[in-house]
C-alpha cells in the first residue's frame, strides 16, 4: 500500500498513525535538512505533542538547499508529507506514521521559495539539521570561515543565496523591512555550542554584504543551543523491506533506536511549542549535556568504528559483541574520556556510558560500521580531539585515543588488512588516502592536519604514542595492537 493521507484508515493494526486531525495543523517551523535524523527526532516529538492536542500551530514545513533535498521533497510530497518511523526495539519493531510535516518548500537554486516561507509571519522558528560539516567552520581556528567559496558567493549575490545561511539572512532582511520580528534559528546538529556556531555562520554571511545588518542579527536574533540524540541508521533496501513487512510501500522509511533525548536552551522570543510536555529538557546548562553526549556517545562511535571495521565487523552490535572492541571502548572511555566529563541531573558519566553501551549493542538497530566511519575528517576534531586535548592538558593518559587515531589513519589508507579496498568514505577521501600512505613511513604527517588536530598538533608525547601504535597496526595488525593496549 502506498503511504498517503487517505490510506491512514487502512493501516496494519500494528502501525500507529497520527492521533490528531492533520487538517487542523498550521506550519510554524521551517526545517532545513529533511534527513532521517530530523524525521526520527524533532518530527516525532512534535507528533507526540500534537497527539496531546497541543501546539497545532507549530507544524513543520520542510526545506532544503541541495539536490538530495529535492529528491526527498518529491518522495514525501507523493505521500502527503507522511513519514514511516520504525523504532527498532530488541523485542520487535514498532512502526508509526508521523504526520507533523504539512508542506515542503520547492527546492530552487536561488532559494526564492525558502526565503519567502521563512519571511512569512507564521514562521517563528527555523530549525536545521545540515550535518556537522555544514556550518563552514574553519577547523584550524574553530570559527566561521567567511572565505569559503560558497559563503563568498552569497556575499556577492545576497539576493540569490546558495547556502542556507545566506537564505536565512535574506529572509531576516525581508522580515525586518516589513516590520516583522525575527524568527528563532534552532540548530539540531551535533556540534558543540551549536547555537553560537549557527549565529556566527548567519551573522558572518551577512557581514560580507551588509555589516550593519550583521550586527543587528547578532544583537536581535535568538540562536538557542541544543543537544539532540537518537541513533538513526541510513535507509537502504533492508529498511524498505521492513516497511513492506507492515504493508507499506514507502521509499524513504526511517528506522531508529527506541531511545531519544532533546535538551534545549529556552530562548524563543517569538514563542515555541510546549515540548516539555513530551519529554524535552529545557535548561541553561545545555553544554553539560552536550559535552557528555559528544564525548561519550559520538566519541564512542568513533572508538568502535575503526577498530570494528579493521576487525571485520559489519554492524555496531557486531562490534559490541566482539570482546576486543567492547573492551577497547570501555577502557578508553573509562580511563581517557569520562574523567573530563561532568555529571548532569539524569546521569553520572559512568551511568551514561553504561546506557550507551546498551544502545550500541541493540541487535535490532543494525547501524553499520561504515556509517560510523563516515566523514572522520569532520567528526574527529569534534568528537575525539577535545578529549585528547584535555588529557594532555591535565597530564592523564591518552594512549587509547592515540590508538584510535592510528586506527582511523590505517582505515583511511583505503584497504582492509586482507587487501580488500575500502570504498571512499569521507569528503576528503582521496587526500586522506594519500596522506595515510605517507604517514606509514612518517607518522607525524598525519598529525600535521591542522584542520583535524588543531591545538594538539606538534605535541611530542602524543606524536610518539601515535607513531608507536600506527607502526604496530601496520606491522602486527589491529587485533594485536588492541590486545597490547588492553594488556597495558
Amino acid at each position: 500500500m502506498k503511504l498517503h493521507a487517505d490510506a491512514l484508515g487502512a493501516l496494519d493494526p500494528r502501525i500507529s498513525g497520527p492521533a490528531y486531525d492533520r487538517s487542523k495543523l498550521t506550519p510554524g517551523i521551517v526545517h532545513v535538512g529533511l534527513g532521517n535524523f530530523h524525521r526520527a527526532h524533532q518530527a516525532v516529538y512534535l507528533d507526540d505533542l500534537f497527539a496531546r492536542g497541543l501546539g497545532h500551530d507549530w507544524a513543520i514545513c520542510g526545506a532544503g538547499v541541495r539536490a538530495p533535498d529535492g529528491r526527498m521533497r518529491e518522495a514525501l510530497a507523493a505521500q502527503d508529507y507522511l513519514s514511516t518511523v520504525i523504532e527498532l526495539d530488541p523485542s520487535g519493531p514498532r512502526p508509526r506514521i508521523i504526520g507533523a510535516m504539512v508542506d515542503f518548500c520547492p527546492v530552487d537554486p536561488a532559494n526564492g521559495p525558502l526565503i519567502a516561507r521563512m519571511a512569512d509571519p507564521a514562521t517563528r522558528i527555523v530549525s536545521l539539521t545540515v550535518t556537522e560539516g555544514g556550518y563552514y567552520v574553519d577547523a584550524t581556528t574553530g570559527t566561521f570561515d567567511p572565505t569559503h567559496p560558497d559563503i563568498v558567493a552569497d556575499g556577492a549575490s545576497p539576493e540569490a543565496p546558495k547556502t542556507v545561511f545566506g537564505a536565512i539572512v535574506a529572509a531576516l532582511k525581508a522580515r525586518h523591512a516589513a516590520g516583522l520580528p525575527p524568527f528563532t534559528v534552532m540548530s539540531c546538529d551535533n556540534i558543540p555550542g551549536n547555537g553560537e556556531v549557527t549565529r556566527d555562520a548567519v551573522a558572518g554571511t551577512a557581514r560580507l554584504s551588509d555589516p550593519g545588518f550583521a550586527d543587528w542579527i547578532a544583537a536581535n536574533v535568538a540562536f538557542p543551543n541544543s543537544m539532540v540524540d537518537r541513533i538513526t541508521p541510513a535507509t537502504g533496501d533492508g529498511e524498505r523491506a521492513l516497511a513492506r513487512e507492515f504493508g507499506l510501500d514507502d521509499p524513504v522509511p526511517v528506522t531508529c533506536e527506541p531511545f531519544r533525548q532533546w535538551v534545549l536552551e529556552d530562548n524563543f522570543p517569538q514563542g515555541r511549542p510546549p515540548l516539555e510536555e513530551v519529554g524535552v529538557t529545557f535548561t541553561d546548562h545545555v553544554h553539560d549535556y552536550e559535552r557528555m553526549k559528544i564525548r561519550i556517545l559520538n566519541g564512542g562511535h568513533a572508538i568502535i568504528a575503526y577498530a570494528g571495521a579493521l576487525l571485520g565487523c559489519e554492524f555496531a552490535d557486531d562490534a559490541m559483541a566482539h570482546p576486543l572492541v567492547s573492551a577497547f571502548l570501555r577502557k578508553v572511555e573509562t580511563d581517557e574520556i569520562l574523567p573530563h566529563v561532568d555529571p548532569v541531573p539524569e546521569f553520572t558519566p559512568p551511568e551514561y556510558l553504561q546506557l550507551i553501551e546498551g544502545r550500541f549493542a541493540n541487535p535490532a538497530v543494525k547501524d553499520t560500521i561504515r556509517r560510523l566511519c563516515l566523514d572522520g575528517s569532520n567528526r574527529q576534531p569534534k568528537f575525539i580531539v577535545p578529549s585528547i586535548a584535555d588529557g594532555l592538558r591535565k597530564g592523564t593518559s591518552v594512549e587509547g585515543l592515540a590508538l584510535e587515531s592510528a586506527l582511523w589513519c590505517r582505515y583511511c589508507a583505503g584497504s582492509f588488512e586482507d587487501g580488500t579496498t575500502i570504498a571512499p568514505n569521507d569528503p576528503n577521501w582521496e587526500a586522506l588516502t594519500e596522506l595515510a600512505a605517507q604517514a606509514r613511513e612518517t607518522p607525524a604527517l598525519w598529525l600535521a592536519q591542522r584542520a583535524v588536530y588543531g591545538e594538539i598538533q606538534g605535541n611530542g608525547g602524543f606524536e610518539e604514542s601515535f607513531a608507536r601504535w600506527l607502526d604496530m597496526i601496520w606491522s602486527q595488525g589491529a587485533r594485536r595492537s588492541i590486545e597490547t593496549y588492553l594488556n597495558g
